[in-house]
């Protein structure tokens, strides 16, 4: 009797393994393609004096049809129906919403929203202003909670957040630049990363702990240390990406956040810096974007960062990627994103992986086209791991800015089971609009 059921035991084991194979096999032979035509969608136009500006989107994983996003000051959008129509509203706090959105769904579909602090409603004239990173949390996209925010140190000030999930156990991971006093040319104010993370949705967070090695000044420039980003490796490792003095900077975490390498890691250069002038913007930045391959496809566990420089000159601004196979060790050399091969200025890139696929995705904006300001919006993708890329236009008219209208800081990209979904924003007469594209991408061929 035992040895039947041992028998039976062990060709259900083989069986499973089989099928498992066989599964993979078949997702290694489907390809997906970009639709030939693409719909723009307006989400917001705006009518004050700020924004909408620095859009974030995500899409659930629980349901790919639910999305929200989020810009400039307070604005939150809502859409559930793929992006096709959204829900337009205010996100409210007692510790106040001034900007630099985050949004991010986490594993089990609850919304987090991070933005900057103003208590008191008086911005730059208090002293509260910008005191905490605050993190707002929703299971509907309506009903948020008032806010919480890593233990930190609230007489400093603290800006330049994002926010990463990881997929194995639904920890929020945030990292951010802690300034002694944002703007101040003091010699001795200084700035630096932060890093903290919530393994309850965000009800509490971890005390904030320094990642960076070096400290930069607090000018807002190519020497502070700004544009953290962190992700989660599929071992588990904590991985966080910043900017400061022509480098991206890299460190590990191998405890959950609690400590991290002793020397910080840099995996590129970037002459010029991450900020730089882009003609008709006030004020542009290269700041890099960190991503992990979650995917069963042949790149799992692959570390990817990508940001933009002038290394070619100022008149010629590119997108480049780098990735590593091997836990953020060793890296390649960068690699081109854009695919044009003219002197003309991308900018404002932002990049996503999708984890059914592990394909890579990017949003940009893109001058290729014109001698003039005019600019257009790109779409990048790679289906092998960043060795073949290709890149389209996707919206469906040029836009003009104006260096006196504030653009922000950035733009964002959410790609998940097929559906990608870049975020932007435009000015057509002087106004701000947000928009969104939606691409689902199709089977060519198994």
């Amino acid at each position: 009797m035992r040895l039947y059921f041992f028998v039976i035991r062990t060709f259900g084991l083989l069986l499973i393994v089989i099928l498992s194979s066989c599964t993979r096999r078949m997702l290694s032979t489907v390809e997906y393609e970009i639709p030939a035509n693409i719909a723009n969608i307006k989400i917001q136009t705006g009518s004050g004096f700020v924004g909408p500006c620095e859009p974030s989107i995500s899409i659930s994983p629980v349901d790919p049809n639910f999305v929200v996003a989020g810009a400039v000051l307070d604005n939150l959008y809502v859409s559930h129906d793929g992006g096709s129509t959204w829900k337009t509203s205010r996100l409210k706090s007692s510790f106040g919403v001034y900007g630099d959105p985050v949004v991010m769904f986490d594993q089990k579909g609850a919304i987090h929203y991070a933005h900057l602090s103003n208590p008191k409603g008086r911005a730059y004239s208090s002293e509260e202003f910008l005191d905490r990173i605050v993190v707002q949390t929703s299971l509907d996209g309506e009903n948020f909670s008032d806010g919480s925010f890593p233990p930190s140190d609230q007489k400093k000030d603290h800006d330049k957040h994002w926010l990463a999930v990881n997929p194995a156990d639904n920890a929020l991971l945030m990292s951010w630049t802690e300034f002694d006093e944002y703007g101040s040319k003091e010699e001795n104010n200084k700035s630096r990363i932060l890093f903290s993370s919530s393994f309850d949705q965000g009800k509490t967070w971890s005390p904030a702990v320094v990642v960076s090695q070096w400290e930069g000044d607090c000018l807002d420039d190519d020497e502070t240390t700004e544009g953290a980003v962190p992700v989660a490796g599929v071992d588990g490792s904590y991985y966080v990406v910043w900017a400061y003095n022509e480098k991206i900077y890299l460190d590990v975490s191998t405890d959950g956040g609690k400590t991290w390498l002793q020397e910080d890691r840099v995996i590129a250069e970037q002459p010029g810096g991450w900020a730089f002038d882009i003609p008709g913007i006030t004020r542009c930045n290269g700041m890099p974007v960190i991503k992990t391959d979650y995917s069963n496809g042949p790149h799992r566990g692959s570390l990817y960062v990508s940001w933009s420089d002038q290394r070619n000159g100022t008149d010629n601004t590119d997108i480049w990627l780098i990735r590593s196979s091997d836990k953020g060790v060793t890296w390649s050399a960068p690699i081109k994103v854009n695919t044009d091969k003219e002197k003309t200025h991308q900018f404002f890139s932002a990049m996503d992986i999708d984890p059914s696929t592990g394909y890579l995705f990017w949003v940009f904006y893109d001058r290729r086209n014109y001698s003039t300001n005019d600019t257009d919006v790109y779409l990048a993708w790679s289906k092998n791991g960043g060795h073949n890329i290709e890149d389209k236009k996707i919206s469906t008219s040029p836009f003009l800015p104006e260096k006196h209208i504030f653009f922000g800081d950035y733009n964002d990209i959410s790609a998940r089971k097929g559906k990608i979904r870049p975020i932007w924003t435009r000015m057509d007469k002087g106004t701000l609009s947000v928009y969104t594209a939606l691409i689902d991408l199709v089977t060519e061929k198994k």
